[in-house]
């Protein structure tokens, strides 16, 4: 995906000498006869990523090495590599793995014209990363299996008997446990130890989200906790794992509410600063948004003002909480989920 960076051709050249002086003095690893190269630890979809970096790349002549991986391997990666990382960039499908990285003092500050782009509510307070996508916590249900006037009204509802064996999610995940994290934050380690208790009575468990959906699609159990671009993403193909459901959007800044950002940050460790700030300024400019808003993954656009996919329910419209995503606890939600045996 690309960054709109189309200025006047006379301030674009003496930006990108600019650009290339400072990249001279503070990237010592490149030599000056070869392309420059930066590396990008990548949790996020890997065919998205690799049209982000594709037209990068064509933009600025600087190659993006990936490295792919889920969230939680790679932020664990990231600390345990501590000044040493190789990684200049990373990118991360939910929250909580950006805050564990910026919780360990790894990421630097991003400039303030990449932070100009993103709105405040899908990025950190501490402007240490910033948002790059987002998706939304749905409800999918099996349309002959639970009618609308009995669909839960909240998140919370889930822990009640009545859902016993009738609800599903993958608390392996580090999609549900960005959900659960967005829980612990807005209503604290009481009621999420109280409602994990409940999950555990009720839920039934399954490997991942695509996991959850088709489960419900096939009446194996009436709903389920998912983001809402698998069901999207389905659709848009044949829509054989979805054909019998339908999602149910919880709104009224209820935590089932909550969306989830993606994220974005530079290592303090890089010696590739320059470059790898430009990178993060192109996904969240104009052009790298829009490839996120034409592409196939359905998650949510929140930079340069690029509205999101067409078929998907606007983020103004999701009545979601406020949640700041650096205060998301990924070490005290597997914790919790480990008390109450659902790791």
């Amino acid at each position: 995906m690309a960054a709109g960076w189309k200025t006047i051709a006379g301030a674009t050249f003496l930006a990108s000498t600019l650009v290339g002086l400072t990249a001279c003095a503070n990237d010592s690893d490149t030599p000056a006869n070869e392309p420059e190269q930066i590396t990008v630890y990548n949790a996020q979809h890997e065919s998205l990523t690799q049209e982000w970096v594709d037209e990068f790349t064509a933009e600025s002549g600087i190659t993006v090495n990936l490295r792919n991986g889920g969230d939680t391997e790679l932020g664990n990666q990231i600390v345990a590599e501590g000044g040493a990382s190789p990684a200049d960039v990373f990118l991360t499908e939910n929250s909580p793995a950006m805050a564990l990285v910026e919780n360990a003092g790894l990421f630097t500050d991003l400039d303030p014209d990449t932070l100009a782009q993103v709105p405040q509510q899908y990025r950190p307070s501490t402007g240490k990363w910033t948002g790059i996508a987002a998706r939304s916590t749905v409800f999918v249900y099996n349309k002959d299996k639970l009618p609308q006037d009995q669909l839960p009204k909240s998140l919370l509802d889930l822990q009640d008997p009545s859902w016993k064996g009738r609800w599903a999610a993958s608390p392996s995940g580090a999609d549900f446990q960005a959900i659960v994290s967005a829980l612990l934050e807005l209503k604290g380690e009481d009621v999420t130890r109280a409602w994990l208790a409940g999950m555990k009575e009720n839920a039934v468990a399954y490997k991942g989200n695509s996991a959850v959906m088709k489960a419900v699609n096939a009446g194996e159990v009436p709903g389920g906790i998912i983001y809402q671009y698998y069901w999207f993403g389905d659709q848009a193909k044949t829509g054989e794992n979805s054909a019998n459901t339908a999602l149910h959007y919880f709104k009224n800044e209820d935590p089932g509410a909550f969306v989830s950002v993606s994220g974005g940050g530079v290592l303090g460790s890089s010696n590739k600063a320059v470059a790898a700030q430009q990178f993060l300024r192109f996904v969240t400019g104009k052009s790298g948004q829009e490839i996120l808003q034409k592409g196939d993954s359905f998650e949510y656009a929140v930079g340069s003002n690029v509205p999101s996919n067409p078929a998907l329910v606007p983020l103004a419209d999701l009545q979601a909480p406020t949640v700041d995503p650096s205060k998301l606890n990924s070490q005290k939600v597997t914790q919790l989920m480990t008390e109450a045996g659902l790791l």
